[in-house]
């Protein structure tokens, strides 16, 4: 087949796992049974060796079209072609208790069609043997040391070198489902009970999605994109954890022929923390809950170690050393392909900014936390400000030796920030040290980021560039998104970085040399974060004229990936919960000042 553009993919899961489904029909990854698990698909990253799952017309033309059934996580692919037409329904249903299953559900709507399907499995990253057992006609076992799976169906298997395979032919208004699954779940074997009980898991899946929008509280301009940027972080939050990863995928290169191929199917605190602002701002406190439980549990089991960790896997543990994937070609032969994620033993100090300020949020608009959470806090608070002045990783993980960040600096300040403010709102005890060194933090960003001849605020002291990074300042009231040192270094933001609506996060080849020799595209979160400033500065029109094109950068279904290359090729792990956040920040916040500027024009009418 050939390898497919990243963007031509959308998703379904069940908040243990995702799977991507192309426009051709073919699930070309997924990792089973939980987001972190080895691949049992991954033909997006070799179109030989990685494994599929298929479904497809024997047609000689025809066009496809994706879509969402509205408000849900429901993906239907349609088959467009003189010869006739037909559906398939992904989706996952979502029950706590409930094994893991792909249910795919194949419909003629018009014509008599051939199809064929081929469910071609390579278990661990491709690097596990497995057996097939067939049982009758319509249920075939696959099975590996550590993992077995069933797939049925309503028609006919064969199989075929490990692989199964079905051909089969369907008039108007005939269907056929397939299931994938654990073994020791699943539903009745009979092929018609089959059928009955999709339709019913079906039907309930949508109805969990449809119940799950409703609750949103956000009823502002642009509400069916941010609907759909929050399906997609819900999609990225663990049911059984509670936390939320990066990404879903691992090796998607930031530069097609590069080596900047990074796994993210992990938590970062980073992106989890300010997926949590995302949560609360349109009223979805359980999940809110739900990821504090898991910090709280966290900051609990670290009690022997000096500090919080930048990442995590889904279940709490930090160890996730990088390995490479030598047999994967890599997608369009971007190498190597990586798995694990080196960077978790980096130091990067803003996170605990972002940490502190979702526990802010969710401490003032959903519940009190509690006096353990708060003394465990309180010790890593007490860690940092003791230890803010000194290089680290910063937010962008660079692998070039660490540096004094600004990100970073800023971080510090908001951690020390937001502690004091929780501690005063609550009246919990507090060191006066706390308030000294952010106050030493605020200073420090003036008198050593601050570069008077270019007047701007630098990525670190004495670099010759700014960062995107910094557009974050305003955005944690760090700084009046209107102070005149802020909109002269939002102008040279600009002039270096932003290019049309999009936005590069540094410039790697001056500003943080780490060794790579490849490229990278504009930071889709950070086309946000600019909208986001330009609107809190008061440039409505312009924020809204970026944020509308940039929402034409979006795939088909209104999914983004980390990054765009040079024609709006998406790049790098997909989808990326950093740009969803970002995009629902930047609406929320938009939506927020024109409804302020319409309520003082209404008020001022009225004198």
């Amino acid at each position: 087949m050939g390898y497919q553009p990243i963007e031509n993919y959308g998703i379904v899961g069940d908040l243990n796992t995702i799977a991507l489904v192309g426009l051709e029909g073919s699930v070309d990854f997924m990792c089973f049974p939980q987001f972190d698990s080895p691949s049992i698909f991954a033909r997006l990253l070799d179109d030989k060796k990685g494994g599929y799952f298929s479904i497809h017309p024997q047609f000689k033309e025809m066009k496809t079209r994706q879509l969402y059934l509205p408000d849900t996580n429901v993906l239907l692919t349609r088959f467009l072609s003189v010869e006739g037409v037909g559906e398939i329904v992904d989706f996952m249903p979502v029950r706590p208790g409930d094994g893991k299953k792909l249910i795919r559900r194949l419909t003629s709507v018009r014509g008599e069609v051939n199809y064929r399907m081929a469910c071609c499995p390579r278990f661990d990253y491709g690097r596990a043997e497995h057996t097939v057992e067939q049982r009758g006609e319509k249920e075939v076992i696959f099975r590996t040391e550590h993992l077995r799976l069933r797939l049925r169906a309503s028609v006919p298997m064969e199989v075929k070198d490990g692989d199964v395979f079905a051909s089969f032919r369907l008039s108007v208004g005939e269907r056929v489902d397939f299931l994938l699954e654990e073994e020791e779940d699943g539903l009745v074997s009979d092929a018609e009970e089959i059928s009955g009980a999709i339709t019913a898991s079906l039907f309930e899946t949508i109805h969990y999605w449809k119940d799950w929008m409703s609750r949103s509280t956000y009823k502002g301009r642009w509400m069916e994109t941010v609907g759909r940027s929050a399906l997609i972080l819900k999609l990225l939050t663990s049911s059984k954890y509670g936390s939320i990863i990066a990404a879903p995928t691992f090796g998607l290169p930031e530069f097609v022929g590069g080596d900047r191929n990074w796994d993210y199917r992990y938590t970062w605190i980073r992106d989890a923390s300010f997926t949590v602002y995302a949560f609360i701002r349109l009223g979805y406190t359980k999940e809110a809950e739900a990821f504090m439980n898991w910090i709280e549990k966290l900051c609990r089991d670290i009690k022997g170690q000096d500090r919080l960790g930048i990442m995590y896997s889904i279940d709490g543990n930090r160890q996730l050393e990088e390995t490479q994937l030598d047999d994967f070609e890599g997608y369009k032969q971007s190498r190597p392909v990586r798995v694990g994620n080196d960077a978790y033993g980096q130091l990067q100090l803003d996170i605990y900014g972002e940490l502190m300020d979702s526990v802010y949020l969710y401490n003032k608009y959903v519940e009190p936390i509690s006096h353990d959470f708060w003394k465990d806090l309180e010790r890593q608070i007490d860690w940092l400000s003791d230890n803010w002045d000194q290089p680290d990783d910063g937010i962008w993980e660079v692998r070039g030796g660490a540096k004094k960040f600004l990100c970073s600096r800023l971080g510090c300040w908001v951690a020390l920030d937001r502690g004091i403010k929780i501690a005063k709102m609550r009246s919990l005890p507090y060191k006066p040290h706390w308030r000294e060194q952010r106050d030493k933090i605020y200073q420090s960003i003036f008198d050593e980021f601050w570069d008077e001849k270019k007047q701007a605020f630098m990525q670190f002291p004495g670099a010759e560039t700014v960062d995107a990074s910094s557009l974050l300042m305003p955005l944690f009231r760090f700084i009046s998104p209107k102070d005149p040192r802020w909109l002269s270094t939002l102008k040279r933001i600009e002039e270096e970085l932003v290019t049309d609506s999009l936005v590069y996060r540094y410039r790697p080849e001056v500003a943080a040399p780490d060794g790579l020799v490849s490229k990278e595209g504009t930071f889709s979160m950070c086309t946000f974060w600019y909208v986001e400033c330009l609107s809190r500065s008061g440039q409505l029109d312009k924020a809204r004229f970026y944020f509308e094109k940039m929402l034409g950068y979006a795939n088909h279904l209104g999914l983004y990936s980390e990054q765009l290359g040079f024609t709006g090729e998406h790049l790098g792990n997909f989808p990326q919960a950093f740009t969803h956040l970002g995009l629902i920040s930047a609406a929320y916040n938009m939506n927020k000042q024109f409804d302020d500027n319409r309520n003082k024009n209404i008020n001022l009418d009225q004198l």
